[in-house]
């Protein structure tokens, strides 16, 4: 069993409130005493429980972050930025991964709350659910993390994707293609539905007839692998396509596996824009041009808001960041 703080008393021969003066007020404590306390916390290995003191207090040093898939590196920078803030100011950071499951994110949500969290970061499955309405409602500052949807109580950051799929359309189109092919993600997912709109826009403002031009390809499961089986068995019956978009680089990896494996050069044959520029992207076998999101300032951006509103509940004003993608060209589309 861990020593307590009154194992501490006894060692050092000073009263409980002492060892939590020298804790707390070390300045209120004479030198000696405080020597004999730091004394006793060393030879008996005493850890004070941080956790159960801010829960007395009513407030807690720790966020939660619930992400949508860990295995996207998308996620994982964007975490680092949420970690840097949160390092900065005094903050732990609970990170979860609800794996696109929605009783997996309600559980997180649920623990969380249990444990006191100060507030909660989430890339959310819905943005409005049940579950998350019901948190903000009992007074967690929450943040929406690479989502928007001004109808809803809270701050939010995210990337305008719209922006994004007119950049990679107006790129494939400028270099003279008229099939495209869209490998989504659910089109339930704004994001994927306003890559797509952005999309049409570019091909649109070309002169070219968006439907006639734009194939869209959904996949429920957004990865590598599940892009892959997909596209080669496409690429198998002749793909008339000349190009492809793809709603994030893992599925953008995919596509290009899937070329390369069925005798297409890319970008020869067949020219593909990946979306997020995960560092993968730029070591692909052939470099991979993709759509640049700034994760690490979404993650910092969101992180900051949740603090301000955490530690400024009176004052705070809730904000929607909106940042602006870029278009990074590599080998994949090359001329």
């Amino acid at each position: 069993m861990s020593p307590s703080i009154k194992d501490v008393a006894v060692h050092a021969g000073v009263s409980v409130g002492t060892v939590s003066n020298v804790l707390n007020h070390p300045e209120r404590v004479a030198e000696p005493t405080r020597a004999a306390v730091q004394s006793a916390i060393a030879a008996l290995g005493f850890v004070r429980n941080s956790s159960a003191a801010q829960l007395r207090a009513g407030t807690s040093r720790s966020i939660g972050l619930i992400v949508l898939d860990l295995a996207n590196p998308f996620f994982h920078d964007v975490a680092r930025g949420v970690e840097q803030v949160a390092d900065e100011l005094g903050y732990a950071v609970v990170l979860c991964n609800s794996d696109d499951q929605t009783s997996r994110e309600n559980r997180y949500l649920q623990v969380l709350e249990e444990q006191r969290v100060r507030g909660v970061l989430i890339t959310p499955i819905e943005v409005s659910s049940d579950r998350l309405d019901a948190l903000r409602k009992r007074g967690t500052p929450t943040v929406l993390v690479d989502r928007h949807d001004p109808r809803v109580n809270c701050c939010s950051v995210a990337v305008d994707d719209v922006v994004g799929g007119e950049l990679a359309g107006a790129h494939l189109v400028t270099q003279g293609h008229e099939r495209i092919v869209y490998f989504s993600g659910p089109l339930g997912l704004s994001q994927c539905a306003d890559r797509l709109t952005g999309l049409r826009r570019s091909v649109a403002a070309a002169g070219l007839d968006p439907d006639a031009a734009i194939e869209v390809v959904e996949i429920p499961v957004m990865n590598a692998r599940s892009t892959h089986d997909v596209a080669r068995a496409r690429f198998e019956q002749g793909e008339p396509a000349t190009a492809a978009f793809c709603a994030n680089d893992l599925m953008a990896l995919g596509v290009l596996r899937a070329a390369l494996s069925t005798g297409r050069r890319v970008p020869g044959d067949l020219a593909i824009v990946g979306y997020d520029d995960i560092e993968f992207a730029a070591d692909a076998a052939v470099p991979l041009t993709s759509i640049r999101q700034p994760t690490q300032q979404i993650g910092r951006a969101a992180a900051q808001l949740l603090v301000e509103e955490c530690d400024n509940p009176d004052t705070h004003a809730h904000q929607q960041v909106m940042f602006k993608p870029e278009l990074v060209t590599r080998d994949s589309t090359q001329p």
